[in-house]
């Protein structure tokens, strides 16, 4: 759950006939506390291992933000 309260799910999703299934990962991002629609993307292996990375190289620096760093885009005064 996040702060603004969207639920993340992810799954094992399996496409195409039993003798020859596709596996994506499926991630779903819940409807917001005001119940603005959420979004949901089925992603390949590759796909998911790129989006992990990035989110790990954006949560580290922003773990412990230096304090002359610029903070969510926008530049020191």
């Amino acid at each position: 759950m996040t702060t603004c309260g969207r639920r993340i799910a992810v799954r094992c999703l399996r496409l195409g006939p039993p003798d020859r299934p596709v596996g994506r990962i499926a991630l779903d991002v819940g409807e917001d506390r005001s119940g603005e629609p959420g979004v949901w993307a089925a992603l390949t292996p590759e796909e998911a291992r790129g989006l992990a990375r990035l989110l790990l190289e954006q949560a580290g620096p922003n773990e412990h933000p230096a304090a002359d760093q610029p903070q969510y885009g926008l530049l020191p005064a």
